[in-house]
């Protein structure tokens, strides 16, 4: 086992320093994740967005990256519970899981689809599924559940 690769992989030895790293605007995160998504239909219960992959989320292997795909599902996994709701705020997640099911390229124009499984007054739950376009073939499938903030009656 080569200790010294993965020390080197997860610290990301190279020329930028951590300066630069911490000197990023707050709230990078999802503009680094949703830029360039496009919401194609929003309907009661269901979400559908679609983007193009871009180079900035994939992984070394140069397949879409599975954190960025796993972001996606809290993103928008949470966005379909307020059309429920109504509430202003999607709430707190609790459990996000994904199965990889295939792979999808830089370029490749991908749909990702949200339905609430339930919404409660407490908790709620979604399911996310990625397809490729073209194809149409499911690479990905999420469920995010998200903790209700219950407003004090005080």
């Amino acid at each position: 086992m080569d200790f010294k690769w993965v020390k080197n992989y997860l610290e990301k030895t190279s020329a930028s320093s951590s300066n630069d790293i911490d000197s990023t605007p707050f709230a990078i995160f999802e503009p680094l994740i949703m830029s360039g998504l496009k919401v194609d239909l929003v309907e009661r219960g269901r979400v559908i967005c679609s983007m193009k992959v871009p180079p900035r989320l994939l992984n070394a292997d140069g397949l879409l990256h599975g954190g960025a795909t796993a972001a996606l599902v809290d993103v928008v996994g949470g966005v379909v519970i307020p059309t429920i709701n109504n509430a202003t705020s999607s709430g707190v997640s609790m459990e996000i899981n994904v199965s990889y099911l295939d792979s999808a390229y830089v370029g490749d124009e991908i749909e990702i689809e949200a339905k609430t499984l339930r919404v409660g007054k407490v908790v709620a739950v979604s399911t996310v599924e990625f397809r490729n376009r073209k194809t149409g073939n499911i690479f990905a499938q999420g469920r995010h559940t998200k903790y209700l903030v219950v407003s004090s009656k005080l």
